[in-house]
């Protein structure tokens, strides 16, 4: 069991730029896929970024380039910062843990702990 908490979010101008925390505690979260996903108002919710416990990391296309996804293991926590940030990055961010298989999972469904959220917006 892991608990997660998201910090960081907030209100920037476009090209900006704001680091995310994930707190994490109960487990250590070297033993877990980590991700963040974000989901806009009347959108689906997107898989961001993820690293492995081994360190292996993905970004999805939009935010390759502009968006780090980082850890780390002595405090437990979670990081993206995010650069460049644009109006379409508006969203709520999330932060999740999944327990590790074969490979890190794409679907939310699959992530086993979530943080409650952290509000990003982004004006032009």
């Amino acid at each position: 069991q892991v608990q997660l908490v998201e910090s960081g979010g907030g209100s920037v101008q476009t090209g900006g730029s704001l680091r995310l925390s994930c707190a994490a505690s109960g487990s250590t979260i070297s033993t877990y896929c980590m991700a963040w996903f974000r989901q806009a108002a009347g959108k689906e919710r997107e898989r961001v970024a993820f690293i492995s416990p081994g360190g292996t990391t993905y970004y999805t296309a939009s935010v390759e380039g502009r968006f780090t996804i980082s850890r780390d293991n002595a405090k437990n926590t979670l990081y993206l910062e995010m650069n460049s940030l644009k109006p379409e990055d508006t969203s709520m961010y999330y932060c999740a843990a999944a327990e590790i298989g074969r490979s890190c999972p794409v679907r939310p469904v699959d992530y086993n702990y979530w943080g409650q959220g952290t509000q990003v917006t982004v004006s032009s």
